[in-house]
């Protein structure tokens, strides 16, 4: 079974950092790009905030630059996603996700994490 799995969300505070965790099974990440997206309450989910190309290239939304970094780990099939200096409007689900294609639409991403829950509050 094809499966992404996302860890690492929780709660901090304004100016902390998270590392967000993206694991494949099933299938090998290498061959992927994987992108981050997230959806905030009461909102739509965003294009892809960054991907990571199967080719090592990268990708970041000018709304995450120099905020997000994502890196991967094919040795463990894992995708990280490295936020510092968090904002309360960065609170939302994240996920990840798997595409063939380099691109930001989420409509072309064919496999999907359940998300993790990342709230940035005082």
């Amino acid at each position: 079974q094809l499966q992404l799995v996302e860890s690492g969300g929780g709660l901090v505070q304004p100016g902390g950092s998270l590392r967000l965790s993206c694991a494949a099974s099933g299938f090998t990440l290498e061959n992927y790009a994987i992108g981050w997206f997230r959806q905030a309450p009461g909102k739509e989910r965003e294009g892809a905030l960054c991907i990571s190309n199967s080719d090592g290239s990268t990708y970041y939304a000018d709304s995450v630059k120099g905020r997000f970094t994502i890196s991967r780990d094919n040795a463990k099939n894992t995708v990280y996603l490295q936020i510092k200096s968090l904002k309360p409007e960065d609170t939302a689900v994240y996920y990840c996700a798997a595409s063939w294609l380099w691109t930001v639409q989420a409509s072309e991403y064919d496999y999907w994490g359940q998300g993790t829950q990342v709230t940035v509050s005082s």
